[in-house]
């Protein structure tokens, strides 16, 4: 039987009427442990968060780290660890490509510079350019792209993200501007 909905109406029913008693700050500052409880109601709500906040963020975390490695574990041993071929290994790592080159490329290059840096850093291309890699470099770290070579997941992720960062650049958002505030 799962026991959070039973658990969370019990807490809110509690809640409630001790903020009907004292005020909803004295019952938050008591619930948090910044104020010693005062009442029977504030008692039971003290207790509650002492047994209940450790409870909810451990289990928070166990989720978070349960989540990180299924993620991990569905990525075959075999596919992870493949031994790359000799001309693979030989080969530089490609660069991401720097987007001063697009301002005179084709038709489709000249609209990503014209989203990305005008209208979305307002012509900071220093800064246009530090967040189309920031994107790329977060775009190859994921699952999806595991499986790739070195070049061939850079070449894939960075055709994919300038995909989404013309399209999030033509709303005039950044998406790494809005993750850094």
């Amino acid at each position: 039987m799962d026991w959070g909905l039973p658990m969370t109406a019990a807490l809110t029913v509690l809640y409630v009427l001790a903020a009907r008693a004292s005020g909803m700050a004295t019952v938050y500052q008591t619930l948090t442990m910044m104020l010693p409880p005062g009442g029977k109601l504030l008692w039971a709500t003290s207790l509650i968060g002492w047994l209940l906040v450790p409870a909810i963020i451990g289990g928070f975390a166990g989720h978070v780290i349960a989540q990180r490695i299924s993620s991990v574990k569905s990525i075959s041993t075999r596919t992870l660890f493949r031994q790359r071929r000799l001309r693979q290994r030989l080969r530089l790592p490609g660069l991401i490509d720097d987007l001063a080159q697009y301002f005179h490329g084709n038709h489709s290059q000249q609209e990503l510079v014209d989203a990305w840096v005008r209208v979305a850093h307002r012509n900071d291309w220093a800064r246009a350019q530090d967040h189309c890699e920031v994107f790329v470099r977060d775009l190859m770290s994921t699952q999806q792209y595991a499986h790739l070579d070195r070049r061939e997941c850079l070449r894939q992720a960075q055709n994919t993200s300038l995909l989404v960062l013309k399209v999030s650049g033509r709303s005039g958002r950044c998406v790494v501007c809005e993750q850094r505030r």
